[in-house]
């Protein structure tokens, strides 16, 4: 499934955000895999909430960053496609 600006994007069951304190990282922690995440990683990982469309994701970061949402919904997109396709994100 591809996503699109409209999908809501969530965390699969067992997957779980969280900050590792002995790595000083914030990390994605799913069955058998651990994935460390910068920082852009994890800004939207945090508005991943089962109700937010893609698009609403997007227009939150760019408030969040003054970034013109055209410019990082690309990026957005692709995460989370990325995620979803390795089974760690459901839409």
């Amino acid at each position: 499934m591809t996503l699109t600006r409209t999908s809501v994007p969530a965390l699969r069951r067992g997957v779980r955000r969280q900050f590792d304190k002995a790595r000083n990282v914030a990390i994605l922690m799913a069955p058998e895999k651990v994935i460390m995440l910068d920082d852009v990683a994890d800004a939207i990982l945090s508005e991943c909430d089962a109700v937010s469309s893609v698009e609403d994701i997007t227009s939150r970061l760019s408030a969040r960053f003054a970034t013109p949402a055209e410019e990082i919904q690309g990026d957005v997109l692709a995460f989370l496609q990325t995620l979803h396709d390795q089974g760690l994100i459901q839409s």
